[in-house]
């Protein structure tokens, strides 16, 4: 190993991380089995919050939605690094979160996605702390909320909009161990309402429906042709609407996405789809609202920006293989903001989003090394950088 953060400190870290997994494992445990849907992480926050407490994180403070962000001093002169990892699962809160052990497999609905990354972000604060590690910048630790589905990424905008001013870079914690996020999907989400009036089945017949009308809409939007490069892809995700079988229905709804990794694409197939649903209102005599629910900016880094390339690096001196592809994680605000952001993940598993969801223990102390030596290496880039 001959990078420059190869120390004897950060090698004392990684012996460290690498005895540290019974307790990463009962942080992941406990975490996740506290209820934490997307609106509703209060649990969660007053947790992170008491832990971070607990680790003498300095200036530990709680915003309005729920974010937690603590701080570890840096001694002055390098860059300011945000870590952050949502806190946010996309499971109704009856859902049952109890963690069953299976040998080194932890199962339960949000296991990995994203109570391991939660987890190893507080084990890397403790073992900087209890080794008196003190890198050149600070290091702001933050607990978002809201980065799942509709909670349209409000936890890490909070954050930016707080210390954005200050943070020179920002690595996002979610996903599987190897992955590089650099490029943030950007998306439109809607609910579109279609009106009309309505009436009885028989005794109406032939007047304008709303679910008709919404069916055409749906039908049209489905064989809109879209680009594979940049990729851009369109989705009816739900749908709803009617009173009865015999009621000529007055409303209906579907709820809509429409991602891209171009802003300009994005914007072209939203011009797209309200095409269509005005085509269909005036040739169907139904009316049409849409209501943005969600708006997640587009953003990207070069693949061979520096913050990148310390990401490739430090997962070949762990012996990771990187994966990198496009994603919607909490990197995307930073990135839409100029400030040069990755996201990476701390272990392996599979099924997320779903409640036989689960998550390999033994990979957590490489993950939790990763984060010690990327803080470290990140030290090297220059301040005030933004996009390159």
């Amino acid at each position: 190993m001959n990078q420059q953060w190869d120390t004897p400190v950060t090698r004392h870290l990684l012996d460290l991380a690498q005895a540290a997994l019974p307790e990463i494992v009962r942080e992941v445990i406990a975490i996740c089995e506290i209820p934490a849907p997307t609106f509703d992480e209060a649990g969660r926050t007053q947790y992170v919050q008491e832990r971070m407490l607990d680790l003498g994180l300095d200036q530990v403070v709680v915003d309005d939605l729920g974010n937690v962000v603590g701080r570890h001093p840096g001694k002055g002169g390098g860059p300011t690094v945000l870590l952050a990892a949502h806190i946010d699962t996309v499971f109704p809160v009856e859902t049952d979160v109890t963690v069953r052990s299976d040998g080194e497999v932890l199962r339960a609905p949000g296991v990995g996605d994203n109570s391991a990354s939660v987890a190893t972000m507080l084990h890397a604060i403790r073992l900087l702390r209890e080794a008196d590690v003190r890198l050149t910048g600070d290091i702001l630790f933050a607990a978002t909320v809201g980065e799942e589905g509709l909670g349209n990424l409000r936890g890490m905008r909070a954050v930016m909009e707080s210390y954005g001013g200050e943070i020179d870079y920002v690595i996002a914690l979610d996903g599987s161990l190897g992955s590089l996020v650099r490029q943030g999907v950007g998306s439109r989400r809607f609910r579109l309402t279609v009106t009309a009036e309505g009436g009885h089945s028989w005794g109406s017949f032939g007047s304008p429906s709303a679910i008709h009308g919404l069916g055409r809409m749906i039908a049209q939007l489905s064989e809109i042709r879209v680009p594979t490069n940049p990729k851009t892809t369109f989705n009816v995700g739900l749908i709803s609407g009617g009173t009865s079988v015999n009621t000529i229905a007055a409303k209906a709804e579907a709820i809509i996405d429409l991602r891209s990794l171009d802003l300009e694409e994005l914007k072209r197939l939203e011009e797209r789809v309200r095409r269509i649903v005005a085509d269909v209102c005036r040739h169907s005599g139904v009316g049409a609202d849409f209501e943005l629910l969600g708006d997640r900016p587009v953003g990207m880094i070069a693949d061979d920006h520096p913050l990148c390339e310390v990401v490739r690096k430090v997962h070949k001196q762990m012996g990771i293989q990187t994966r990198s592809y496009p994603s919607s994680t909490d990197s995307n605000v930073p990135l839409s903001m100029g400030i040069p952001s990755v996201t990476v993940g701390v272990t392996l598993g599979g099924n997320g989003h779903r409640t036989d969801e689960y998550i390999h223990t033994a990979p957590l102390t490489r993950g939790l090394g990763q984060i010690l030596l990327l803080l470290a290496a990140v030290q090297q880039l220059p301040v005030r950088a933004r996009l390159m």
